[in-house]
């Protein structure tokens, strides 16, 4: 661990304040695991946000451009860090030396939110180092004394001590060159894998059923002429090849975590199974944050809000938190803001529930006037946007709760580039596209569905992967990037079935030369 890391004593008037705005917000309904604050320098701040919010990390060069990126930025005023907070138990959160009382009361109330969706959001159960089985209940609570094994700073230190013996042994290029490939294929992974029975027990023991051929159903006299023997015959062959090529196919089922399929297939040496695994590890860790950045950062800056505003605000930092709050939630032309969006949607959610604005009544209601007076006061919004914070991840939630009603008061809008014009310009107000384009963005975090299909491709030995198309075809840069990493691990040729332009088409690539084939594996 970084000196640095032993010299982030919280002063004691903020540990004050620690203390009293985590009873308020106890008081206001919120559960959350121990949190520490600790106290760092914008250098530090950077560092650790380079390291992905952890003290220290494997040892890579990713890590130092990204600290450069992050420093620049914030030496050209462009961009400032003002808290970071790690998914963990007990949680670590860090404090910019520098910042005014204010901003870090702001920060302390963000970082309750963020730790009170950590514990309680289905999502990151998948994070319990202590989560037994091969299949975790993503809703069952265990009370008050839930507190799940996440030391997940002492695990990602265990990684970069790993690589580090790794490193002594091999020297720093051949490991470097591997985690570089390794970071091409990280988003290979299956994110609800720890929710779901995803392969299907092996049954090769078992004795097979019969094969029955369907027949068409026919009178006693029409036997012979409707279901002729010929056919029936013909037809039970071409079952029992396909049965026997099914038998012999591997995965028998498609499998979405390549990574997985990777490390206990392919043809690895010892240490580089290891980077392998620690990459998918990371990478596991840090899904559920991926799949829920919306909520994530609408929940924290709901609460926030919330608590600064009713309880935690002294009257003279009023104008200097308002201030903060509107750079937080400020939005830019071609960006999307979390905060913004997520905090809005909790608040339409809970005034929906409390003026009873759901359900088949509410639904089947096609008068405005009606619509914009209806009030049943019933007072459900805080417990309902409790549900939603344990209940959804960022597809579900935009796909239940972003309305049209909704969009049109926010002014929603969907924008393409114009080649005509050479910029991007609003394409649509529709809210069905609008709302289609924003779940496509989300959808498996942006990344495209790939599945592991066949081992043995044309019985070659090559690995044949599925690209489950939904509309957007793989752009072909990183396609070849991809199949070149998997390339070195697989270490046989690699393909990939996808469509391109509308047409099914194989990347494939040998080691030495890229090929397309059109058509279908």
């Amino acid at each position: 661990m970084p000196a640095f890391a032993t010299h982030t004593t919280l002063p004691r008037y903020l540990r004050v304040e620690q203390d009293r705005i985590e009873g308020i917000a106890r008081d206001a309904g919120l559960d959350f695991f121990p949190v520490v604050f600790e106290m760092v320098t914008y250098d530090q701040i950077n560092e650790i946000a380079a390291y992905g919010g952890f003290p220290t990390r494997y040892p890579h060069w990713r890590f130092g451009m990204e600290y450069e990126r992050l420093s620049k930025s914030y030496e050209y005023g462009l961009s400032k860090i003002y808290e970071m907070v790690i998914n963990n138990n007990p949680s670590i959160a860090y404090l910019l030396e520098g910042n005014s009382l204010t901003d870090q009361k702001l920060v302390m109330c963000h970082v309750l939110g963020h730790v009170d969706f950590f514990k309680n959001n289905f999502a990151f159960r998948a994070t319990d180092l202590d989560a037994m089985g091969p299949v975790i209940d993503p809703v069952t609570r265990r009370g008050a004394e839930y507190s799940p094994n996440r030391r997940w700073i002492d695990r990602i230190a265990n990684h970069g001590a790993a690589v580090r013996r790794i490193v002594e042994r091999h020297g720093i290029g051949p490991v470097e060159e591997l985690i570089d490939q390794c970071l091409s294929l990280e988003n290979l992974v299956d994110p609800f894998s720890a929710f779901f029975v995803r392969r299907r027990p092996a049954d090769d023991d078992e004795e097979p059923s019969a094969i029955e051929v369907p027949r068409l159903r026919a009178k006693d006299y029409m036997e012979s002429f409707i279901n002729p023997a010929e056919y029936l015959e013909a037809e039970r062959a071409r079952l029992e090849a396909v049965r026997a090529a099914e038998k012999r196919r591997f995965p028998r089922d498609p499998d979405q975590d390549v990574l997985r399929f990777l490390l206990e297939n392919a043809p690895l040496e010892r240490w580089e199974r290891t980077i392998l695994g620690i990459i998918r590890d990371e990478a596991y860790y840090f899904a559920p944050q991926a799949q829920t950045k919306i909520m994530n950062e609408g929940w924290a800056s709901y609460w926030h809000s919330r608590l600064m505003t009713e309880k935690v605000l002294d009257w003279s930092e009023v104008v200097d938190y308002a201030d903060n709050n509107a750079g937080v939630m400020a939005t830019s032309g071609g960006r999307l803001n979390p905060y913004k969006l997520g905090v809005e949607l909790y608040r339409s959610i809970e005034e929906r529930w409390d003026r009873g604005q759901f359900g088949r009544e509410w639904e089947q209601c096609d008068e405005l006037d009606t619509k914009q007076s209806w009030d049943l006061r019933l007072g459900l919004g805080r417990q309902k946007i409790f549900e939603v914070r344990a209940l959804y991840n960022d597809v579900t939630f935009i796909d239940e709760f972003l309305t049209p009603e909704f969009a049109i008061e926010r002014k929603l809008f969907a924008f393409d580039w114009s080649r005509r014009n050479e910029r991007y310009e609003i394409s649509s107000r529709d809210f069905e596209v609008i709302k289609g384009k924003l779940l496509a963005q989300l959808t498996n975090s942006g990344n495209p569905v790939i599945h592991v299909l066949d081992a043995n491709f044309e019985n070659k030995g090559e690995l044949l992967l599925d690209h489950e198309h939904r509309g957007i075809d793989l752009r072909q840069d990183y396609a070849r990037d991809t199949l070149r990493a998997l390339v070195r691990v697989w270490r046989r040729p690699v393909a990939i079935a996808t469509q391109s332009e509308k047409k099914p088409v194989i990347l494939r690539f040998d080691g030495k030369e890229h090929e397309t084939r059109h058509g279908t594996p």
